[in-house]
């Protein structure tokens, strides 16, 4: 007798997810997760006493209604927030407001930034809608389309060229063509810029990177659930996850490392731990990078090589830097930036740079070169969730671009220090007293959150977001549709599958859906 009927390894809400729909589907199920805390990168983690912090993602991304349905998502509280965001350049320029109420956005946009603003956002979520549909951003249980299929998603020649810029074009290519003014429309052509290569490595000048911004502007159909902030961080969702799987039975070991995917004349009987231990069970889904399960977890005669080799292809490159800070008060933002004092606005505050100082700034990281004045994302949830801090006091956290990653590792602290220290002076510029404020802070760079979290190079999106790692060239349950993995039982569902990156449910999801459909 085999000790589960399932095994999922690691506890990310792509591993939680699989565990659930299997535990509730009367599948005895285990979640083995190697760290001392489930959730992975979808966690709310306390760093310094009393000062929580979302290691890694910070909002529920849109998602699919029907995953949304099974997994109960409607039910988490979430924090109303009038003003989701708000993107500048730090230059004097008038920030962009993104109002929850689209109606609201679209009259700021107008007012204060223009019709021309207003049509060219327009123009891009129309622009974005075939591409959505190709690469089946919100497509649940269904799998990855070929070249032919996602061009068949197109029903005008408008689409087809969208298609196009899809596989082919660059982000600067998209913007030149609907927000062409680049000083007036900077804020917003350096938001939308950001948005996409932070998924990449890639310039937003550089051919392939507009894959990115199709992605990140994709939105749902009305039936769908829109993006939003949870109540607590978006460790929330870990623990709503957490409890659907042990409520319905089922498992959750921590601080239990996988070292092997056990198989036995082409079949999985179960993993050995790093303790070497084993755990027996005739399924097996791995929520980790899918290139990890196949060339470090299978033994070498498992897979043919021509297998192995693809998936060391995969582009991990995450050239990022990650800050979190503990501040002993709110920071003061000066002149003309006043209206950031408002805790409203204080939810994500962008102070970007333009596509093309972006793409230079890219061009210098892989020399080595830290970038002068580096795009940075800055958000104070504690504004808007005073659980995530003392009273009084503020939780903070910047993410920002680009950190040189081909560098030896010899300078690689050294690059970690220079580039938190103009981090911090970018903010600082903006907000005169906020390095006073600053009672601890961390710093985290792509190394760093590979050892977290098991990512390899630091990639988030356990695959970057380059239209060769999209659509058939991203596997799904049982690999890729073309090169299916030749062992039974052993299913993928990581946000390297088909339905990721991104906080989506839909590689989990569509796991376990696989295993259901495969043991029916």
């Amino acid at each position: 007798m085999a000790d589960f009927d399932a095994i999922v390894i690691g506890s990310g809400h792509n591993g939680l997810t699989a565990a659930a729909l299997l535990q509730r589907a009367g599948l005895h199920t285990v979640c083995l997760e190697a760290k001392r805390y489930a959730g992975g990168m979808a966690s709310t983690v306390e760093l310094f006493d009393g000062y929580r912090f979302e290691i890694a993602g910070s909002l529920q991304f849109p998602t699919s209604a029907v995953v949304s349905r099974e997994l109960g998502l409607e039910t988490l509280p979430t924090v109303d927030l009038e003003v989701m965001s708000v993107s500048l350049r730090g230059t004097g320029d008038a920030p962009v407001i993104y109002y929850a109420d689209p109606m609201k956005m679209l009259t700021h946009l107008g007012e204060v930034h223009g019709a021309d603003a207003v049509m060219g956002m327009a123009g891009l979520m129309a622009w974005s809608q075939a591409p959505t549909r190709a690469l089946g951003r919100f497509d649940a249980a269904r799998p990855p389309r070929s070249i032919d299929e996602m061009y068949a998603c197109a029903t005008t020649e408008l689409e087809r060229s969208a298609i196009d810029d899809l596989l082919f074009g660059s982000v600067s290519d998209v913007l030149d063509r609907y927000l062409p003014d680049r000083e007036k429309h900077g804020a917003l052509r350096g938001m939308l810029a950001f948005l996409a290569v932070n998924t990449t490595y890639r310039g937003p000048e550089t051919p392939g990177s507009a894959a990115a911004l199709a992605y990140g502007l994709a939105v749902p159909d009305e039936n769908a659930m829109l993006m939003k902030k949870l109540a607590g961080g978006i460790g929330a969702l870990t623990e709503h996850l957490y409890a659907l799987l042990t409520d319905a039975g089922g498992e959750v070991r921590l601080n239990a490392a996988v070292a092997e995917i056990l198989v036995d004349t082409g079949r999985v009987t179960g993993v050995r731990l790093a303790d070497g231990s084993t755990v027996s069970a005739p399924v097996v889904v791995s929520a980790v990078a899918p290139d990890l399960t196949v060339n470090r977890l299978l033994a070498s005669d498992a897979v043919p090589s021509e297998m192995r080799d693809r998936f060391a292809r995969v582009d991990h490159r995450g050239s990022y830097l990650q800050m979190h800070f503990a501040l002993d008060g709110a920071p003061t933002f000066a002149a003309p930036y006043e209206l950031l004092n408002d805790p409203e606005m204080q939810a994500a505050i962008g102070i970007f740079s333009t596509p093309e100082e972006l793409q230079q700034q890219w061009l210098n990281a892989r020399k080595g070169i830290v970038p002068d004045d580096p795009a940075v994302a800055f958000q104070i949830p504690s504004a808007h969730d005073p659980t995530l801090a003392p009273a009084g006091k503020h939780a903070a956290s910047a993410f920002a671009l680009w950190f040189p990653v081909e560098e030896s590792a010899s300078s690689y602290g050294e690059l970690k220090a220079e580039m938190g220290r103009r981090v911090i002076d970018k903010i600082t510029r903006l907000a005169p007293d906020f390095e006073s404020r600053i009672v601890l802070h961390t710093t985290f760079t792509p190394r760093h959150m590979g050892t977290m979290f098991g990512a390899p190079g630091g990639d988030y999106c356990h695959g970057l977001i380059h239209p060769e790692q999209m659509g058939r060239n991203r596997p799904g349950p049982r690999g890729h549709v073309d090169q299916p993995i030749p062992v039974a039982g052993l299913y993928l569902g990581s946000a390297g599958c088909h339905g990721g990156p991104g906080i989506t449910f839909i590689p989990g999801y569509n796991a376990a859906k696989a295993v259901l459909a495969d043991t029916a």
